[in-house]
């Protein structure tokens, strides 16, 4: 596939004109403050050597299961178009995302690493780029405006050949999805020891994103019939040590369609519980990050200050000792010269100038001072002392301390205030008004 862009007609874009969620407002203004050209946190990280990420705006929810799961059908019915193919035969050989835009359109190639380049590691798995596309839509049902589906191929055992080593891509792209929804279908293909060892693998390290559903219930026959293909699965499950834990969970959904009622029971809304849930969840961490990532600039910012001023306080008392060394060094040679100057002159003059006694000691001194050409070298060192103490570190100039002290401010002053601003926003969609003070 190349990366060019297919158009399509938006489905409703008239649903873009709705107001905008709390999370939704709160998460893009987190994002912002990150990216911001003038004054982003990320810029500002940067000059003081931190390196910062920026939150994604949206959540990412990875979908995954054997062919004919019913991904893609669960998909279309969470943002009431119909986005993905479905039936039958195996429909999704790569990875699709979905997600919510400002007009309907079909992302292909490299047009979808450019939309998510966090994703562009995907490259590095032979094949993989070309089967990678993007669907957006102007969708705003239910919470899709802050979500983005990832829609992994269907897995199946046997000889059936991925144009990519689909593991290790599915593997990688769990690390970075915030919840991963695993769908097992009753006709069959539960078992898929494919699934079953991808799931294996990705509760390894991603345990607490997993969720578990047996779709496709209504399609399971009777209760009974329910019942036994679920035991089955779970025993399969429990058979993996890792996935071997109390409390296991998977709820039954199936799409619900009014011209074939079932008495099924469907927990398929206890999905968009979780994704809510996730949702949540991602606003806190998002909003906590930013505080986190503000105390590591502040204490970037006072570490460089304090350590430009303990520099400065080194630099004074290393000039100070290398201007006495200096001083030291000097005066012996002086010394030295003025006794040789005094030396030289007659010693009627010396007894004219220090008395008979001041002449004798002079001359004394003179005698020793030939045997003792050390304290040349002793001058030498003292000046190589204080031309060695008159080394001193860099500082920062006048500006640049200005600078750090404005960027210090703004963090402690700006940054911090809207993000107290925009959690007490986000705790007033469910905690009272009087249970804020």
């Amino acid at each position: 596939m190349s990366g060019k862009i297919k158009s399509r007609s938006a489905a409703n874009a008239d649903s873009l004109s709705g107001s905008v969620s709390c999370d939704e407002r709160i998460l893009r203004d987190c994002h912002q403050i990150y990216i911001d050209a003038d004054s982003g946190l990320i810029t500002l990280a940067q000059s003081v050597g931190v390196n910062l990420l920026a939150p994604r705006k949206k959540i990412t929810v990875m979908l995954m299961g054997n062919h004919s799961a019913g991904k893609s059908s669960f998909i279309n019915w969470y943002v009431e178009e119909h986005i993905q193919r479905t039936g039958v035969a195996i429909e999704t050989q790569g990875f699709s995302f979905v997600t919510s835009g400002r007009k309907r359109e079909s992302l292909t190639g490299n047009a979808t690493l450019h939309l998510y380049p966090h994703f562009k590691p995907l490259q590095e798995f032979k094949g993989v780029s070309e089967y990678l596309s993007t669907e957006i839509c102007t969708s705003r049902q239910k919470r899709f405006s802050l979500v983005t589906f990832a829609d992994t191929p269907g897995l199946v055992d046997g000889d059936m050949k991925y144009p990519f080593d689909v593991d290790q891509a599915i593997l990688w792209l769990g690390n970075l999805c915030d919840l991963i929804l695993v769908f097992f279908d009753p006709m069959g293909q539960a078992l898929c020891k494919r699934t079953l060892n991808i799931v294996e693998m990705l509760n390894d390290c991603q345990g607490d994103k997993l969720r578990f559903y047996l779709s496709k219930a209504d399609e399971a026959g009777s209760e009974s019939d329910r019942q036994r293909v679920m035991m089955q699965i779970v025993q399969e499950l429990c058979k993996r040590p890792g996935l071997n834990k109390c409390g296991f969970d998977m709820p039954t959904i199936y799409i619900p369609n009014p011209n074939k009622p079932s008495r099924c029971v469907n927990q398929i809304e206890e999905v968009c519980r979780t994704i809510e849930k996730t949702i949540n969840q991602t606003v806190q961490n998002t909003l906590n990050s930013l505080e986190k990532d503000c105390e590591l600039i502040v204490e970037a910012i006072t570490d460089k200050l304090n350590t430009d001023r303990q520099n400065s306080v080194d630099n004074r008392r290393a000039r100070c000792k290398g201007c006495v060394l200096g001083l030291l060094g000097f005066s012996v040679p002086l010394l030295l010269l003025a006794l040789l100057v005094l030396g030289s002159l007659s010693r009627e003059v010396l007894e004219m100038m220090l008395g008979e006694d001041g002449t004798d000691t002079l001359s004394l001194y003179l005698h020793q001072l030939y045997c003792c050409g050390g304290l040349v070298l002793l001058s030498f060192i003292l000046l190589l002392l204080a031309r060695l103490s008159f080394r001193t570190r860099s500082t920062l100039s006048g500006r640049q301390k200005r600078q750090l002290q404005e960027k210090l401010e703004y963090v402690q002053e700006v940054v911090k205030n809207k993000k107290k601003k925009l959690y007490e926003e986000y705790l007033r969609q469910s905690v009272a008004d009087h249970d804020m003070d």
